[in-house]
């Protein structure tokens, strides 16, 4: 396996590393460090680039010249690292204000100070050179139907985001903003649950055409659904912006385990699609591949690092099998078997008229649907080769 190079644009949160091990049930196993500290060994682990939430790297509260200081020494620590800063978002989910989300929350007066709060960090990330400034509602839902006017709340929601897409447009900022969509957790159900309500409300947005999506791994498995999937429509919509892959293993807590540590064979597909592309051509993926996991509490910061590490050493396993996977002449027999390139051929060819489709008997009056019903896939065997590169 080769070692990761910035081309590879492999990126962290700062969140994910410096995750103590604290949760609601049990206090840190780690200790706290300072956020400049976590740069240099994600570098050695090959990490091309690092994100944060605001409060990630200035206490929530602080005055502006401590947040600016803090700032300076943080962009200071991330230039010595050799880290790009490729993505910023904002956090308007711990704090007890945002109990009830930061665009949607019912307390008009909150809505407004969320919005303050994300206009500030737009700044910041201009200013640090981010293209991405990721939005993940985290707080934006409901436990209980009654305690909200989904209605009115969608329209806050669509409020706020075109309010910030409107200002990167005044401002003349390069940046996009990522949606990311999540069912649940913290919420009971969170607004945009799924890449396809994310896609469904970019489309009623005003300034919808720099607002795209951040899919993560474990959010699309969390409903049961198919990652891989959501990302291909989420190109096949050109709004793929920026991608988060972790590990999750079945529909339950948001685990975000090491990428590959849940469902391999769909990181094996999601691998394939991000660096091969679809088989027929079309909308491609080069943004930062984002890694969004937590260590396991269990380990101890030796562990943090080799956790890092086992992200990286994962895809590019990935990649080079996928690679293998796709220049196997066996595959390309079975992408044909399975008709995979017939797929590419439009239903209603050019020039055709859907007279001319009603006129054609072989394609109705004629057409044999028994012969066409028995007709073999190939599908099994065709995932069966995935698996012989994946694990042969």
């Amino acid at each position: 396996m080769r070692a990761a190079t910035p081309q590879d644009k492999f990126s962290f949160g700062l969140w994910t590393v410096a995750w103590a091990g604290k949760d609601q049930f049990g206090d840190a196993t780690r200790a706290e460090l300072d956020p400049g500290a976590y740069l240099a060994p994600l570098a050695e682990a090959g990490a091309w680039g690092v994100t944060f939430h605001d409060d990630d790297v200035v206490p929530f509260g602080s005055s502006d010249s401590e947040r600016e200081r803090i700032l300076g020494d943080f962009k200071k620590a991330s230039d010595a690292a050799g880290l790009v800063i490729e993505m910023v978002t904002t956090n308007t989910f711990s704090h007890p204000v945002f109990k009830d989300g930061g665009f949607t929350a019912n307390d008009r007066a909150v809505r407004r100070f969320g919005l303050r709060k994300v206009i500030r960090n737009v700044d910041l990330a201009a200013e640090l050179g981010a293209s991405t400034f990721v939005m993940w509602g985290g707080r934006e839902g409901a436990e209980y139907d009654g305690s909200k006017d989904v209605n009115a709340s969608l329209d806050r929601y669509r409020e706020g985001i075109d309010t910030v897409a409107g200002y990167i447009k005044e401002k003349g900022y390069d940046l996009r903003i990522a949606l990311e969509p999540k069912p649940n957790e913290p919420r009971g159900d969170i607004f945009l649950p799924t890449v396809g309500h994310a896609l469904g409300f970019i489309a009623e947005l005003e300034h919808g055409d720099i607002v795209g999506l951040n899919p993560e791994t474990g959010h699309e498995q969390m409903a049961g659904l198919n990652y891989t999937h959501g990302i291909a429509q989420a190109l096949w919509s050109g709004k793929l912006f920026h991608i988060d892959l972790n590990g999750q293993r079945s529909i339950k807590y948001d685990q975000d385990l090491v990428f590959g540590h849940g469902d391999l064979l769909s990181a094996f597909f999601t691998v394939d699609l991000v660096e091969n592309g679809f088989p027929n051509g079309g909308p491609t993926y080069d943004g930062p591949r984002h890694f969004d996991y937590k260590p396991s509490r269990t380990e101890n910061f030796d562990g943090v690092w080799a956790s890092a590490k086992a992200n990286i050493d994962t895809y590019l396993l990935l990649a080079e099998k996928a690679k293998a996977y796709r220049a196997d002449p066996r595959v390309q027999e079975a992408f044909e078997a399975a008709g995979l390139f017939e797929a590419a051929k439009p239903t209603i060819a050019e020039g055709e008229t859907l007279a001319d489709l009603l006129a054609d008997r072989s394609a109705y009056e004629d057409f044999d649907a028994d012969a066409s019903g028995a007709r073999e896939t190939n599908y099994v065997a065709l995932n069966q080769l995935a698996l012989d590169h994946l694990i042969g």
